[in-house]
């Protein structure tokens, strides 16, 4: 059986749940998380006054602007608990119906809390209120590294921007001082754009650091403009940034009827001067993205051409041979050209002149020379040993089953274009390469054969690049 205690149950709170009400709207908080809220905290200022163990039902009227307080105690023969259990001759003062194991509800008025445990009430309600504030920050955000963000500068403070999101204010945002581009100038009150770099964890909660330093601002500014990364079939593969100066993004197409350095660039260069413009301008590079190194090499030194690419990956080495018109141009302003490639192919990239090329490998191979053997001895040469032959082609190669130098020596120029992913120039390139190895029975690391400088000088120029500004220096 419950019984109710004679008492007035219903108090007046308006003015409580007025301030309360006042305090969920600029948490943007719906009215059952604000009652669940206000309860909690009713229940710890009762468990401050009447015990850790009491027991209560509290029933919020925001409409009428009162809370029903009544704390429920069982009625027993000896009381073990005073904040849950009354005796029997305590609960019969108030209703002689009263049995043992009844549950007795006594009406409790706010006032009856005090000064202390409204405050109780109170601290709760923001604790919650903040933590829920975190858990949303939190939720929000952790999946979203690498995305845009816009807002405006809130103050600006020991070198690092304090940033207030357009679509999130609660957020604490900052661009700290080595993240910014510092050729950049910001003042307060000014809109400004920057990535997400990542959610960090400090003891006020959760803090957004932004980025407009980062390669990533750079990959998030292209995919606003390109719809083609919006919708996967264009990507960035690689980046390497110098902050202020220049740029280089490596991209890739799914789909082989778009190309991705012209999907980037748009019509007339519209998309890739909107990211230039958003950079203060900053100098992009766009070339395609490859799976071979040494091509990949050679796409990534644009605009300057590379005559012929020599790989070593045990060293991750990359050693380049460029025409004496196409070095300065090759190695950039302070060597920032090569110092780029060499960041975006993750590969250390050596320079040549043909003429320094041809000098050092008159003295000593640079890399391991090819075995000098006879034709017959060279069928335990593996075309992966090869030097010259790219990977990709290696690839192919082995697929249609020639694996050795050996298997490959009778093939026609023909028999090699009827291999998928064999193009003109590449079947040239083999030809000159196993002429090479099988006249006189040496191989010259030094001398490239005419058809393969040829070929090598095709793939640099054919390499879609752009640079914007276009202003025709390396840097």
């Amino acid at each position: 059986m419950i019984t109710q205690a004679t008492g007035v149950g219903m108090v007046g709170s308006a003015e409580i749940l007025a301030a309360i009400r006042e305090l969920s709207n600029s948490k943007q908080l719906g009215r059952g998380e604000l009652h669940g809220l206000l309860e909690d905290g009713i229940k710890a200022a009762l468990a401050k006054k009447h015990g850790p163990n009491v027991q209560a039902e509290v029933t919020i009227d925001d409409d009428r602007g009162a809370i029903d307080i009544r704390v429920l105690k069982t009625v027993v023969e000896h009381v073990e608990d005073a904040s849950r259990e009354v005796t029997v001759e305590e609960a019969r003062y108030e209703d002689p119906e009263f049995q043992v194991g009844d549950t007795m509800e006594i009406p409790v008025d706010f006032a009856e809390f005090g000064r202390t445990a409204v405050q109780a009430a109170k601290q709760r309600i923001i604790q919650r209120v903040r933590e829920g504030e975190r858990t949303k920050i939190r939720d929000e955000f952790s999946g979203r590294v690498g995305e845009l963000l816009s807002g405006e500068v809130q103050q600006i403070e020991r070198g690092k921007l304090v940033v207030m999101l357009n679509k999130f204010r609660e957020a604490e945002a900052i661009i700290p001082y080595r993240e910014q581009n510092h050729r950049e100038h910001f003042h307060q009150g000014e809109p400004i754009r920057a990535v997400l770099k990542r959610v960090e964890e400090t003891p006020k909660g959760p803090r957004l650091i932004l980025s407009r330093g980062d390669p990533m601002f750079v990959r998030a500014l292209f995919r606003l403009e390109v719809p083609e990364m919006q919708q996967g079939i264009v990507e960035i593969r690689a980046a390497a940034r110098e902050v202020g100066s220049r740029t280089k993004i490596a991209v890739f197409s799914r789909d082989d009827s778009i190309d991705p350095v012209g999907a980037c660039v748009g019509l007339k260069g519209s998309r890739v001067q909107a990211v230039v413009n958003e950079l203060g301008g900053e100098r992009i590079d766009i070339v395609p993205w490859s799976p071979d190194p040494e091509r990949f090499a050679k796409l990534a030194l644009a605009p300057a051409r590379v005559a012929r690419v020599f790989s070593d990956p045990a060293t991750k080495t990359i050693q380049a041979v460029v025409d004496e018109d196409q070095l300065s141009l090759a190695i950039g302003r302070n060597g920032q050209n090569v110092r780029l490639a060499s960041e975006l192919t993750e590969w250390k990239i050596d320079l040549y002149s043909s003429r320094e090329w041809l000098e050092r490998a008159g003295e000593a191979p640079l890399f391991a020379p090819l075995p000098e053997e006879t034709p017959d001895d060279a069928a335990d040469v593996k075309l992966s040993e090869i030097q010259g032959l790219e990977t990709a082609t290696v690839a192919v190669l082995e697929e249609a089953g020639y694996r050795t130098l050996n298997d490959v020596i009778d093939l026609e120029r023909e028999d090699l274009l009827r291999l998928p992913g064999i193009a003109p120039e590449e079947a040239d390139r083999i030809m000159a390469i196993i002429d090479e190895l099988t006249e006189d029975g040496a191989a010259d690391d030094g001398a490239a054969a005419p058809a393969g400088a040829e070929a090598g000088a095709a793939e640099a120029d054919g390499g879609a690049q752009h640079d914007a500004p276009a202003d025709g220096a390396a840097g």
